[in-house]
């Protein structure tokens, strides 16, 4: 079922910025959020592990051609959403190449308010040298 590359790709959607997951139809799918919007669905259906990225259309047709494990998204706008099934048809790093291309696609379209936010969270503020450690003896 390839449960190793499922998590590995849940793993790398959540290390994003202000990437969260969320759990709005149920236990299944795992939904990740930037923002207020999705750009990733994970999960397992009749025991094959997949995962639904948003999609420029005319790369989510080549795709289709491309690959028969890439579908049009399942329950999602068929043209903008791929449902892709992870049966190692498919690279891990083409799988993360299709995960940066949905995220970008989603935060592009967040509000400025949000990207803001999302920045602001992401903002960690460098410590200051300490003075006297125990370094300079």
């Amino acid at each position: 079922m390839h449960i190793a590359v499922l998590t590995a790709l849940k793993e790398y959607c959540l290390a994003k910025k202000g990437a969260r997951p969320d759990h709005p139809f149920g236990p299944q799918p795992l939904v990740i959020k930037v923002g207020s919007k999705m750009f990733a669905l994970l999960g397992i259906s009749n025991g094959v592990a997949f995962i639904s990225l948003k999609c420029d259309p005319f790369l989510a047709e080549s795709l289709r051609q491309q690959y028969p494990a890439v579908k049009p998204g399942y329950y999602l706008n068929k043209t903008h959403w791929n449902t892709i099934h992870i049966d190692g048809t498919i690279s891990e790093e083409e799988l993360k190449s299709m995960i940066d291309h949905s995220y970008e696609l989603v935060y592009k379209k967040l509000t400025r308010a949000e990207k803001e936010a999302l920045d602001a969270a992401d903002a960690v503020p460098a410590d200051e040298p300490t003075h006297g450690s125990a370094d300079h003896e």
